[in-house]
């Protein structure tokens, strides 16, 4: 059997930026002719989704430290995105820090020996929460994409869960396997 490989839209977010590289999302914006940046929402230690505590191999009622960012696009919120990562590679680390970090967290997962190798995603549609509209600026009858990504190590290791809502207008997602 070949080996295959897949090539999608997400690959630049779930690798380590070089020094003085713009995060991968202001360099998507950017060579659209748009502005991509974020503001940090929240950074704690929560009980995740069962979704995302399952992903992580967390035990009922363990904790996991989630970074909640609002995603936007020249001003515009397009997107809320919560990040969770283990408490055993978070804790004492600016993952659990309420800061923006440079080079992002895969940058900093893989400063701490934790880079990621493996990338697992999935896409589903769904009406938005009341919450979800008001942060995301849309109207009761949109629809939002939920798109879940869980990044391990070489070991299977899972090292973060991530789940975006996205407005789901104008929003496309394209992959491409080479064998």
């Amino acid at each position: 059997m070949a080996d295959t490989a897949w090539s999608s839209v997400s690959a630049p977010y779930v690798r380590p930026r070089k020094s003085g590289e713009p995060d991968a999302w202001a360099e998507e914006a950017a060579q659209r002719g748009h502005v991509g940046t974020h503001q940090l929402r929240e950074v704690c230690e929560v009980q995740p989704p069962h979704e995302v505590a399952q992903a992580l191999n967390l035990s009922q009622g363990d904790v996991a430290v989630v970074r909640r960012r609002l995603v936007l696009l020249d001003g515009r919120p397009i997107e809320l995105t919560d990040s969770y990562y283990p408490v055993a590679i978070a804790s004492g680390t600016p993952l659990a820090e309420t800061r923006k970090i440079p080079g992002g967290a895969i940058t900093m997962l893989a400063k701490l020996g934790h880079e990621p190798r493996e990338t697992e995603e999935g896409v589903r549609a769904r009406p938005a929460t009341d919450q979800e509209r008001q942060l995301l600026e849309i109207q009761p009858e949109e629809w939002v994409l939920v798109l879940t990504r869980i990044l391990r190590t070489n070991d299977g290791a899972p090292i973060e869960a991530t789940v975006m809502t996205m407005i789901a207008d104008g929003r496309e997602l394209r992959y491409k396997m080479i064998m």
